[in-house]
């Protein structure tokens, strides 16, 4: 929603909005001119030529009950990206389950070094921008398409890519065949002319190809795609890997961030450039000089003996990933600190959040973030410590979220330890907390 306020404001349209309460998005979009409002009311919303809603907004909040009642237009925010798409001749929207973000942030980044000055608006602030979204000058839009509630099938893009399909957002959808259909619906807005560009080692990714009728690109690892990564290893900082297309050895790329799935992710990348007509030695420069995104493998402090980082991922699949990432570069003592998103993920996915802390030595888990949910009878994280506990190898223990909660886990924290924190909700405030702690008892300064 930020990205989409932030790209209104530079076409010069006056923006307001509501948040709960501040923070570094709503001051930075009030410093760009935005009018920001804390706490929802119905007055807010009077004047407003529309209402752009997100799809954590209920129907009977007292901003859109005042914008029905005075007629005021009301749609999601796949409707105004999608408008904000038509103002470009050719749009790239990046979908799936995990990996958006940064997909969509490394397309932005090999376009705009590419020349290609690209609109983008993305879910997490890419480090090099400094931002979330900014407003090109070239013809060519990148956003991030979200599927949880099936509004990304109002974009219209010229090339989407679908990173992988997973069970997620069940209390939408209802079904997995509801969301598998959604994705090969998407894959379908795509023009003649376009592309849907697939990773060809997701499974269900894979099972639905068939199922497309506009042109497909698959990229992966396995040997049955397209674009494929070979003999990938960490070396001197950055992931290495051979590229080949078709078979045929390409080029060798460097990749400033770490894992296999990005590694998946910058193969994406690189078929949208060369789809786009970007050389092979602009994007090479882009990748291996890409700066990250913010909560995304962050590095929050750093000192000889310890390092504290900061990650979204909140579902199974996203922290094997981040842990698998972690130990392609780093072998020492690793302590993750996790915080459940949603009450109804952490009780669909139960049997799978067992199996995705396998790599970390200490798991601490703390309180659900609800988000807006409602609890459910038997569903916490103490159920959540007790079930991964039965075969977790080291130590797995229960962190109330309260007022002590940083205190305690700077208490956890041995020389040469790294700490991962993990988590979509108010995790990331702990964590900052934390770095501050161990900045001021060892004088060393984050991002040392």
């Amino acid at each position: 929603m930020s990205g989409i306020a932030e790209v209104l404001l530079n076409l010069g349209y006056p923006v307001s909005g509501t948040d709960q309460k501040s923070s570094t998005i709503t001051r930075r979009l009030k410093k760009r001119g935005a009018t920001i409002h804390y706490g929802h009311k119905g007055e807010h919303v009077i004047g407003s030529d529309v209402v752009v809603v997100s799809s954590a907004i209920k129907k009977e909040n007292p901003e859109y009950v005042t914008a029905l009642e005075n007629k005021i237009p009301i749609i999601s925010r796949a409707e105004m990206l999608a408008e904000l798409m038509r103002f470009s001749k050719f749009g790239i929207a990046v979908a799936g389950t995990h990996g958006k973000t940064t997909t969509t942030s490394l397309v932005a980044s090999v376009l705009y070094a590419g020349g290609l000055d690209p609109t983008m608006i993305i879910g997490g602030k890419v480090n090099h921008f400094r931002t979330n979204a900014r407003l090109g000058k070239g013809d060519f839009m990148v956003a991030e398409a979200d599927e949880s509630d099936g509004s990304f099938l109002k974009l219209d893009p010229s090339i989407a890519v679908i990173t992988n399909i997973d069970r997620e957002h069940m209390d939408f959808y209802g079904s997995f065949a509801k969301v598998k259909k959604a994705f090969v619906d998407f894959a379908g807005k795509v023009p003649f002319y376009g592309a849907v560009i697939c990773c060809g080692d997701h499974p269900v990714v894979k099972e639905l190809i068939p199922q497309m009728s506009k042109r497909v690109i698959t990229y992966g690892l396995s040997d049955d795609v397209t674009w494929q990564a070979r003999d990938i290893h960490f070396e001197n900082g950055f992931t290495q890997y051979e590229l080949f297309v078709n078979g045929e050895k390409k080029d060798t790329i460097k990749l400033n961030l770490l894992g296999e799935h990005n590694v998946r992710n910058s193969l994406a990348t690189l078929i949208v450039a060369n789809e786009l007509g970007i050389s092979q030695k602009k994007s090479n420069q882009a990748l291996s000089g890409f700066k990250g995104i913010h909560r995304r493998l962050e590095v929050l402090y750093k000192s000889g003996d310890n390092t504290l980082i900061d990650d979204y991922g909140h579902h199974p699949e996203e922290i094997k990933a981040t842990l698998q990432a972690i130990r392609m570069a780093y072998s020492g003592p690793l302590i993750t600190i996790f915080q459940p998103h949603r009450y109804t993920r952490t009780f669909d996915l139960l049997d799978d959040f067992k199996k995705a802390f396998s790599k970390t030595d200490d798991l601490y888990i703390t309180d659900i973030y609800a988000a807006g949910e409602a609890p459910i009878e038997g569903v916490s994280a103490s159920r959540l410590v007790a079930q991964i506990a039965k075969k977790h190898k080291g130590r797995v223990g229960y962190l109330p979220k309260n007022k002590a909660l940083a205190d305690e886990i700077f208490k956890l924290i041995e020389p040469g330890a790294m700490v991962l924190f993990l988590g979509a909700g108010d995790i990331t405030y702990i964590a900052s907390e934390v770095a501050k702690k161990m900045v001021k008892k060892y004088g060393k300064h984050i991002n040392d």
